[in-house]
């Protein structure tokens, strides 16, 4: 089997602008292993594992009230959410840095696994309690799942990255682009309910671990370090630096969930205690970071001082709270402003961010490299799109189509973002050795910063909700004759939303609960509008960002990071292609 390693036909730094790591270049790698079905076959393992690790709470997030009445009801709901959250977050620094150093195949076989498990035992949960559990094992499966955009990035040439991720997002449009539609449907119209989207990702995470396991072959341990032995790195691998990182994000992206989501008052020490200690870990992580010389470290200390890299995770990341902005509001201007007792139609209607999100995500990783000067595309499509965020401020009750026509072209202008800023966290580091450490910190930036931004549009929904519906509901009932004495009765029902709670109000009558509906959708459209408004900061902070990621047209080249290694036939091929890459290079 050929080795693969750091230094074996690997292009001199001041060659591609200080590029180096490669194993091999296009130009003298045959057809047949890109049509190889070891090939094809990995690149459908990373996108049913892409599938399952966005479908893994995509499904069950909005039907999670079913789920409560089902086996609730229980005071630990939100921790469902919770927990997938931060796996995904914590995870993906982890798995870009060990895969990095110990070998992928076994850690991404391992996450089909667990997210198999995680499926098995959500499918039949009695509790919430058990469900939570399950969603545990899902969201460490998902850490390996989505950390797709590295893992596809080295296997093809640099020049190919940005649309072969396109690819791959397609595979997604079932999970996260149509989730909610599916969801709804299993509820609707299947006997088995809500259970059946878990039995559906049992199947697609056995189809993904056995892509997984027949077809994807990277170098392993001895090929990436020759003449080195696993207990070296074992020993100087940075468990500091680890156990820092992990118990800061985890209690700091704790304490932010637990009050963001309501499940702890903000003032309270459950609150408190994880932010503050996790914040504490954060910035002793910085300095360890900064000063520690670990022989093996978690986060490299050249990657987070590379600004073109930094200010494409943070753009990410500020992109994904973009997003949120709509993916937070969106379903509930649905349900209270354009629903009309048609579930599945609610359901369509709440796919579009989805939906759209994926368009751009595609249309950016096919165009990108053909338009070129990637920092402008970031530029021009997060400034638009955070514009007409920020004019779905303008919406109402009566504006649906308006709603829709911005929601739209928005969702599909940020998604490209992220497709783009995604990519460049693989192409903007020099040693491409280091590609999934690289792309696991970029990715965590993002996930952290999605998380603080979309708790910080809940907080905001939620005491503009606090203000507007009694403000404007109350007076609207009572002129319209409902008891004062009822006032109370009749908010409660606007919460529970069901018909019965309506019918048990005293003193209601069809013309008070017509006004007061009109008064509950207006009040919560001028909180909606809030948060869009809200968006504005992080849309602004990303454009300016923008102007400090790099141009990458130089780096769009045929050199490939890794290669698979599979089958005697094909082992003997990449010898040859190697010894040519080396040899071309001499000359």
């Amino acid at each position: 089997m050929a080795s693969q390693t750091q230094t074996e036909g690997t292009a001199r730094p001041d060659e591609n602008n200080g590029l180096h790591g490669f194993t091999g270049d296009a130009d003298h790698t045959s057809k047949q292993y890109y049509f190889s079905l070891y090939f094809i076959g990995s690149f459908c393992a990373i996108g049913m594992g892409l599938l399952a690790g966005v479908a893994g709470f995509g499904y069950a997030a909005p039907i999670l009230g079913v789920i409560d009445a089902d086996i609730g009801p229980s005071p630990y709901l939100t921790w469902v959410a919770i927990v997938y959250t931060l796996c995904v977050a914590v995870g993906l620094t982890l798995v870009g840095r060990l895969t990095d150093l110990f070998g992928r195949r076994y850690f991404f076989i391992g996450g089909s696994i667990l997210g198999t498990a995680g499926s098995i035992v959500c499918a039949t949960a009695g509790s919430i309690n058990t469900l939570i559990g399950g969603t545990t094992l899902i969201g460490l499966g998902a850490a390996t799942q989505l950390s797709f955009h590295f893992v596809t990035a080295e296997l093809v040439p640099m020049r190919a990255r940005f649309w072969s991720v396109a690819i791959i997002y397609c595979f997604s449009i079932p999970g996260s682009g149509f989730g909610p539609i599916i969801a709804q449907a299993f509820v609707s119209h299947t006997s088995v309910g809500w259970r059946g989207v878990y039995y559906l990702l049992i199947g697609i995470n056995v189809v993904a671990l056995a892509c997984w396991t027949c077809f994807y072959w990277p170098p392993h341990f001895s090929e990436k370090n020759p003449g080195t032995r696993l207990s070296e790195f074992v020993r100087n691998f940075d468990y500091v630096g680890t156990l820092l990182y992990t118990a800061g994000l985890t209690l700091f992206l704790m304490g932010i969930s637990v009050g963001g989501l309501g499940v702890f008052p903000w003032k309270s020490g459950t609150t408190l205690g994880p932010l503050i200690a996790g914040g504490v870990c954060l910035i002793a992580l910085a300095g360890w970071v900064m000063f520690a010389n670990p022989k093996e470290p978690l986060i490299p200390r050249h990657i987070i001082t590379n600004g073109s890299f930094v200010a494409s995770a943070i753009v990410l990341g500020l992109g994904a709270a973009v997003y949120y902005a709509f993916a937070v509001v969106w379903p509930q201007m649905v349900a209270v402003l354009y629903s009309n007792g048609d579930a599945l139609r609610n359901g369509w209607l709440s796919s579009i961010v989805g939906a759209c999100f994926i368009v751009g995500q595609v249309s950016g990783g096919v165009f990108c490299k053909m338009i070129g000067k990637v920092k402008y595309q970031v530029l021009v499509t997060m400034a638009i799109g955070g514009t007409l965020l920020a004019c779905m401020a303008t919406c109402t009750a009566g504006t649906l189509g308006r709603a829709i026509g911005l929601l739209s072209v928005a969702c599909v202008l940020v998604g490209w973002t992220e497709s783009v800023c995604l990519t460049l966290l693989t192409v903007s580091i020099d040693n491409q050795q280091e590609i999934g450490t690289a792309g696991g910190i970029g990715a965590s930036i993002r996930s952290g910063l999605a998380t603080v931004c979309q708790t910080i549009y809940l907080v905001v929904l939620s005491t503009r909700l606090t203000e507007t519906i009694p403000s404007q509901v109350v007076p609207a009932a009572v002129a319209a004759g409902l008891p004062e004495s009822s006032v109370v009765d009749l908010l409660t029902a606007f919460t529970i939303g069901t018909p019965k709670a309506f019918e048990a109000i005293p003193g209601i009558s069809d013309t008070v609960l017509a006004a007061a509906t009109a008064a509950y959708k207006n009040a919560s459209s001028d909180a909606y509008h809030t948060v869009f408004l809200t968006s504005i900061a992080f849309s602004g902070i990303a454009v300016v960002l923008a102007l400090f990621i790099r141009n990458v047209d130089d780096r769009m080249t045929a050199d490939i990071a890794t290669k698979l290694h599979h089958g005697a036939g094909l082992e003997h091929e990449d010898v040859a292609n190697e010894k040519a890459v080396t040899e071309s290079m001499v000359e």
